[in-house]
């Protein structure tokens, strides 16, 4: 099993990268993608800001997931796993780990703005919606926001 770390922010680059091809296994064409790209990109500014951890086996980078925190209210920033390295478990240990470090940061709610294909995901690691917001990346698009209450 990958164990979790924190990256060096020389990694932004492929790990902005590794957002991308995550991104694009819901099947968006490049046009989308390449608009989503500042969102996805990762500057040496999230690591003053937020929490960021990766799941590597050997020197391979699988996962990242992001958590930034605001008082009582966490949210879930970013959490993208390979495409060849889905459904091993990854997402969950990432997951698992975002709920921590929200906790750790005195969260007592993590939200999570879910592209429409993990929100489902979201869901069986027990989210529930909580509203649809506009998407700040495409004008016209709406996206799930789900919330966990935290221990």
């Amino acid at each position: 099993m990958p164990i979790l770390r924190t990256p060096q922010p020389q990694l932004a680059a492929a790990l902005s990268d590794l957002c991308l091809r995550s991104k694009a296994v819901w099947g968006y064409d490049a046009a989308f993608l390449e608009a989503c790209r500042p969102a996805l990109t990762l500057t040496a500014e999230d690591w003053k800001v937020s929490d960021l951890q990766i799941a590597v086996d050997s020197e391979r980078i699988l996962g990242l997931a992001q958590v930034r925190s605001h008082g009582q209210i966490a949210e879930l920033d970013k959490l993208f796993i390979e495409p060849d390295a889905r459904a091993a478990g990854i997402g969950r240990s990432l997951f698992d780990w975002c709920v921590e470090a929200a906790i750790n940061r005195g969260a007592t709610v993590m939200t999570i703005d879910a592209d429409p294909g993990a929100a489902d995901f979201y869901r069986h690691m027990g989210a529930v919606d909580d509203a649809v917001i506009a998407s700040t990346v495409i004008p016209g698009r709406f996206l799930p926001r789900l919330k966990l209450e935290l221990r």
